[in-house]
């Protein structure tokens, strides 16, 4: 887990807990976030990152550990700086615009609020219409707008206040897919232009890859794994992880080697080898079970030809499956195989595999993740 470093810290959670009844939503999590930086938390619903979102806006209230903004408590079991003397701004996946007012009064709205000068929220507010793309539509009514321009003027109106820190509340997610992928790589490109500093909820992989500059994976309350997109994407931290990093193929079975750099598992009459997570590297005798997973991604997958059959000395993994079923994803074929233990697994193809067809399959060596079935990771 990679932690910020040096005097630069704006968020620091130490230790938070957050109940809801008997229910646990949040168990004790820590974290540090420098000035400048990007976190997207990633997780599916219930695991707890729109609970810590609320907790660090100041909506809600810990029930243990403390949370500080620029050094400063902000809130403990026992105390509570309001939001709006936080520093901090939300976007909300709902826009949360005001219906009556104009793109213009929106944006101002905060400023006017500031009791900033005339002239400084005439500069503000042009700066923004700029730099949002909505020059020209400055007395429409947020009903008259697109959900891509209405989360436009979401964002504007954060910024506007220039606010330590902006709350991102799966700002996305009621937009269709091409608005999405503009959306999330205008917002990545303008908050590092702007140097602000972004903690960001979603539950698409894509668009926290986009966005952010660590991962911050959530599990039933916990971290699971705070690491760069590229380390979380390389070498996912457990199997939860590794699922959201696309590791879709789950094939079970026995770790008969895991003190060797690249532990192995017996799927079958085939042996795998691959990488685990170093906190997973411990000796068998602890364990209750020789049990494991091997978890990869289809794209890993490419079909080996006779005439190509690898070398004894080669460090990738062959995998003999049979196909049992392919069907055309637009750009790909996606096809359904069976081990020879009847375990199934997918397979993306650019062209496609006939059903019955038995092949041999390389599985890179780096992209064959392990893990203890018994662990509750």
């Amino acid at each position: 887990m990679t932690q910020a470093s040096g005097n630069n810290i704006l968020l620091g959670i130490s230790g938070v807990t957050k109940n809801y009844g008997s229910f646990q939503a949040l168990k004790g999590i820590s974290l540090e976030m420098k000035q400048g930086e990007i976190i997207s938390v990633l997780g599916p619903s219930g695991c707890g990152k729109s609970t810590l979102l609320q907790l660090v806006a100041g909506l809600s209230q810990p029930d243990g550990g403390t949370i500080r903004l620029g050094g400063d408590i902000v809130a403990t079991a026992k105390s509570l700086v309001p939001p709006e003397k936080r520093g901090v701004n939300m976007v909300f996946q709902d826009y949360a615009l005001w219906p009556h007012m104009s793109v213009t009064d929106n944006i101002e709205y905060g400023l006017k609020r500031m009791k900033l000068g005339k002239e400084e929220i005439k500069a503000r507010v042009t700066e923004l219409l700029s730099l949002l793309h909505l020059e020209g539509l400055e007395k429409r009514l947020p009903p008259q707008l697109s959900g891509g321009q209405q989360q436009r003027v979401a964002i504007a109106r954060a910024l506007a206040t220039r606010p330590k820190l902006m709350l991102l509340d799966e700002p996305l997610s009621n937009l269709d897919m091409r608005l999405r992928v503009e959306m999330r790589t205008e917002m990545a490109y303008l908050f590092r232009k702007m140097g602000i500093s972004v903690f960001h909820v979603t539950h698409d992989p894509d668009e926290a890859f986009a966005m952010a500059d660590r991962l911050l994976i959530m599990r039933a309350g916990r971290i699971d794994q705070l690491d760069t997109p590229e380390q979380c994407f390389k070498q996912p931290a457990s199997r939860w992880s590794a699922s959201l990093m696309g590791a879709f193929n789950t094939l079970k079975g026995k770790i008969i080697d895991h003190t060797d750099a690249h532990p192995a598992i017996q799927i079958g009459s085939q042996t795998i080898r691959g990488i685990m997570p170093a906190d997973q590297s411990v000796a068998s005798s602890g364990r209750s079970t020789t049990d494991g997973l091997l978890m990869f991604r289809p794209e890993e997958l490419t079909p080996i030809s006779m005439q190509e059959n690898l070398s004894d000395d080669t460090p990738d993994n062959q995998l003999n499956v049979q196909i049992v079923h392919c069907s055309f994803e637009g750009t790909k074929w996606r096809a359904v195989a069976a081990t020879d233990c009847g375990q199934k697994l997918y397979i993306v193809h650019e062209t496609p595999l006939a059903a019955g067809e038995r092949i041999t399959l390389r599985l890179p060596l780096q992209s064959a993740y392990m893990y203890w079935e018994e662990d509750e990771r």
